[in-house]
């Protein structure tokens, strides 16, 4: 049976259900980023001994966050979601901040232009060229674990099967949380899931899609259908009442078909995204656990041999 705490979540989505939409008479659509954010960094409990400090990435502002103790040449590259229309490096530092302590990694959670000002494939090449960016740094590729929620998933495989083609390294894995990856929705879940899922009904996320693929075609901007050969080694959880549930279990199989190392947990009446619960529901720290053991072998293959 689910938490109590965790009810926090569905709450969330309601009250997002219900809200204005932006563009209204009374608030900017700036001022509606700024208030949905805090509403949303609001479900995570802030992380013990983490330090933040913000960088340019790309030309983008990105955030270091830093834990006590973690190793400076294993990195947690990660991309936050919020529909393509929201989200930020601050709706989501504390979530970076639990995922990175609990596996001694730093972080570097990178934005990515909104569909109000740029369309589709501006978010993937972005998140490429940040990643790109890491490297350059001296960071090695072994020694980065991608990660991601919700949208932020569509735009980090987006951007992985860029870096692909330009012939990057791949990171030592990646994760997913909830991902958004079929931009056509034609996941059984929709349906499935429908009584279930406070905010993703079908209508929605179709809106959603229209006003970042810019007339691309959906098919042909989803990781879902695209040639995952190559990915890294991929973990991914999602809740069992979200709509969204088909795009995590379809994309498991297709990056499996793919020859992809491959783990995938459904969580039990959990909603999307429930880990951003971190410290305070237990689901979402089982989560973050289950995350940062699965991530701790792969990154220990980075670190060079005692002599």
């Amino acid at each position: 049976m689910a938490s109590r705490a965790s009810a926090a979540n569905r709450r969330h989505y309601e009250a997002l259900a219900a809200s204005p939409q932006a563009g209204s008479d009374e608030l900017t659509n700036e001022q509606i980023q700024h208030r949905a954010d805090l509403h949303w960094s609001s479900l995570t409990a802030e992380p013990g001994s983490v330090d933040y400090s913000e960088v340019t990435v790309a030309g983008r502002r990105a955030l270091w966050i830093v834990p006590e103790g973690s190793r400076a040449d294993q990195v947690l590259f990660y991309v936050h979601g919020g529909g393509f229309v929201g989200g930020s490096i601050y709706s989501h530092r504390k979530l970076v901040g639990h995922l990175a302590s609990a596996a001694g990694t730093k972080g570097l959670l990178v934005s990515y232009p909104m569909s109000q000002t740029a369309k589709f494939p501006a978010q993937q090449r972005h998140v490429r060229d940040a990643y790109k960016w890491l490297l350059k740094t001296g960071c090695p590729a072994e020694g980065i674990v991608v990660g991601g929620d919700s949208a932020g998933v569509g735009a980090l495989f987006g951007g992985l099967l860029l870096a692909k083609q330009s012939a990057l390294p791949m990171p030592a894995a990646a994760l997913s949380i909830s991902g958004w990856v079929d931009f056509t929705q034609s996941g059984r879940s929709y349906q499935t899931n429908r009584e279930r899922d406070a905010f993703f009904q079908k209508p929605t996320v179709d809106f959603l899609a229209s006003l970042v693929l810019g007339g691309l075609d959906a098919r042909e901007a989803s990781p879902l259908f695209a040639d995952l050969t190559g990915m890294p080694p991929t973990y991914l959880q999602v809740g069992e009442h979200e709509a969204l549930l088909d795009d995590s279990v379809r994309f498991a199989e297709a990056l499996k078909a793919a020859g992809v190392e491959t783990s995938i947990d459904i969580f039990p009446e959990m909603l999307h995204s429930f880990q951003m619960m971190a410290g305070f529901a237990p689901e979402a720290d089982d989560a973050i656990a289950r995350f940062a053991g699965w991530m701790r072998p792969r990154l220990a293959r980075s670190v060079p041999p005692e002599r």
